[in-house]
């Protein structure tokens, strides 16, 4: 292995056999033992690859696509049918958080037990448990058995250990959804620290952002194989067009089984909801969003009852980064924004109400958002 790689794959692939009808007892077996179908799937086919110590690297893809599997092969969790996988370096994996918690023991002595699994001797706890808790932010609740704890403060104490542990290899598996949105970005904040240091993190995750921002490679698994490998804003562009044309062709096909339901979304971000407008603005400013995977969907609003027409469509960008896998290659960045100034002059004073609709074609409507405001 080379000295300079803290992970090495070669022409590794991964299968499972999956058995159906599978007898469970001696007498089905004995009755049944015909019936039995058996299948093997590969999960991975011929991986390649090497990741240099203290690189950050990401693995994306579709679910399905073998992500975690190869994370798990890096673990040693389970092993490849073919080839090698070989780690140089001390290694800790976040891939099922809390694993050896016992309920009915307190968050202090659980920390004892998680962090021997991942090898810390007592006297290394005892040195970094007062981090752990404060990490943890669970304060008194430490000394409480975990059978109590919310699932939120369960998870922030399995990741505080975790994230804790001296490694030179740490393995990720979304776990980044981790409790409120104060903690997740104290997790956050805390794998860009570590990113800084030497140590080497492989991160499997749906949310590209934290790609681009935190990696250094992005390595695409499609179908079970290695696509591509290389700068994190290229593969991700790349991923996502191909992600686009599967979901264009999956939605082709359940159409034409008459198996697909249209969707679709609306937002009104001004104004905002039971608002008082004085008439003497002449003009109220609105703007929103609109998204759907029908090619011919349809924006319609209306003011109580008579629909608006002086609409224009507007870029919406941050819309479109936020839905670009649920909606890949349903949507136009430059057409999904909606904006329109509503005349005040005519207006009888009292209560308004503006209704936004996505509407199919035939009249369905996938969507809709109302505001109510007052005209004084």
């Amino acid at each position: 292995m080379n000295n300079e790689n803290a992970i090495e794959v070669r022409n590794m692939s991964k299968r499972f056999k999956v058995d159906y009808d599978k007898a469970h007892t001696l007498k089905d077996k004995l009755l049944f033992w015909k019936t039995s179908h058996v299948e093997i799937h590969e999960v991975l086919k011929n991986i390649n690859m090497d990741i240099k110590k203290g690189e950050t690297v990401a693995l994306i893809g579709t679910n399905g696509s073998g992500k975690s599997t190869l994370l798990k092969l890096m673990t040693k969790i389970i092993f490849p049918n073919e080839g090698t996988i070989e780690t140089n370096g001390k290694l800790t994996s976040l891939l099922e958080l809390g694993a050896g918690f016992h309920q009915d023991f307190t968050g202090r002595e659980n920390i004892y037990f998680n962090a021997s699994i991942f090898g810390l001797t007592r006297k290394e706890i005892d040195a970094r448990i007062q981090d752990i808790i404060d990490f943890s932010e669970l304060g008194e609740f430490i000394d409480h058995p975990v059978r109590t704890y919310s699932s939120g403060m369960y998870m922030r104490l399995a990741f505080s250990v975790a994230i804790n542990v001296d490694a030179e290899i740490l393995l990720i598996d979304e776990i980044l959804a981790v409790g409120d949105q104060h903690f997740q970005d104290k997790c956050y904040r805390k794998l860009k620290e570590l990113k800084d240091s030497d140590k080497t993190i492989v991160i499997v995750t749906h949310s590209l952002d934290v790609v681009k921002d935190l990696c250094d490679r992005a390595v695409w698994i499609y179908k079970g194989e290695l696509k591509l490998d290389g700068d994190p804003i290229y593969v991700i562009d790349e991923y996502l067009k191909q992600v686009a044309l599967d979901h264009k062709e999956e939605k082709r096909k359940a159409i034409a089984e008459g198996k697909h339901r249209f969707k679709g979304a609306v937002f009104i971000d001004a104004p905002k909801d039971f608002i008082t407008v004085k008439r003497e603005q002449k003009e109220l400013f609105c703007q929103g969003w609109q998204i759907s995977d029908h090619d011919d969907a349809i924006l319609k609003i209306t003011l109580d009852d008579i629909e608006l027409k002086n609409i224009e469509r507007k870029n919406r960008q941050d819309v479109f980064e936020a839905y670009q896998e649920v909606y890949a290659g349903d949507m136009d960045p430059d057409t999904i924004g909606w904006k329109t100034n509503l005349d005040l002059t005519d207006l009888e004073l009292g209560n308004h109400k503006l209704l936004v609709q996505c509407i199919e074609p035939n009249g369905n409507i996938l969507a809709e958002k109302s505001i109510q405001f007052v005209l004084e």
